[in-house]
């Protein structure tokens, strides 16, 4: 049998995963996704084309990823659930840029951008390399975090509710000076410092408590 849901697992693996998907499509539209080699060229020419050049919107929803990854920790309820339906559209959108922008004729484009004379060769050779696949797993982690965030993220507790225990409650507000069981003053009593000075003005020691009294005057008569 499975245990409960623990919602702060759930909500540390979907900011989890929104981290990671939203990081990898950044890191990833940084590097070379394609090589074009002109062939029919004097001198042989090669150009690099990165996911930014090929498609600048994987990178941008990348980025987007990151804002909504700190929107999950300042929102809760109903907007945090609408903050994870928008990371699944971001990480759709980048999963499905990243595909389109391999397109043979979009690379060619790109490459041709960069270097005029590779548009003169018409039989240029395209080699793909391996990052457009992570931005890719980058944009699938980002929207399965998304989905996961709009289907449970509505009942998560927001992250001050870490700290709302009644014991930190409690001790922020403080208990209020009052008797003892023993007949004296409370511990609280005793910190507060108008209490100390009202004790000192009264020629008393603060720090001897009624039980301390009794204590001192016992062994006063085992003396004598």
């Amino acid at each position: 049998m499975t245990g409960p849901v623990n919602p702060r697992r759930e909500f540390t693996t979907a900011a989890v995963l929104c981290a990671l998907g939203a990081g990898t499509a950044v890191v990833a539209g940084g590097r070379s996704w394609a090589t074009v080699r002109a062939t029919d060229t004097i001198t042989p020419l090669s150009q690099h084309v990165t996911g930014r050049e090929l498609t600048a919107v994987a990178l941008a929803l990348g980025w987007a990823g990151l804002a909504g990854l700190a929107a999950l920790f300042a929102t809760r309820g109903r907007v945090r659930a609408a903050v994870g339906g928008l990371l699944a559209i971001f990480g759709a959108g980048i999963a499905y840029a990243s595909a389109t922008a391999m397109g043979t004729a979009n690379v060619l484009r790109a490459a041709g951008d960069k270097s005029p004379m590779l548009r003169l060769d018409g039989d240029a050779l395209v080699r793909p390399s391996a990052w457009w696949i992570v931005s890719l797993a980058g944009g699938a982690l980002l929207a399965a975090a998304g989905v996961m965030v709009l289907l449970r993220g509505a009942r998560w507790p927001g992250m001050s509710a870490r700290y709302e225990t009644d014991g930190a409650a409690k001790a922020r507000v403080g208990t209020p000076a009052g008797p003892s069981p023993a007949g004296g003053t409370s511990r609280a009593g005793t910190d507060d410092p108008s209490t100390l000075w009202k004790s000192l003005d009264r020629g008393e020691d603060p720090t001897i408590t009624p039980a301390n009294r009794e204590d001192g005057a016992a062994r006063e008569k085992e003396e004598h």
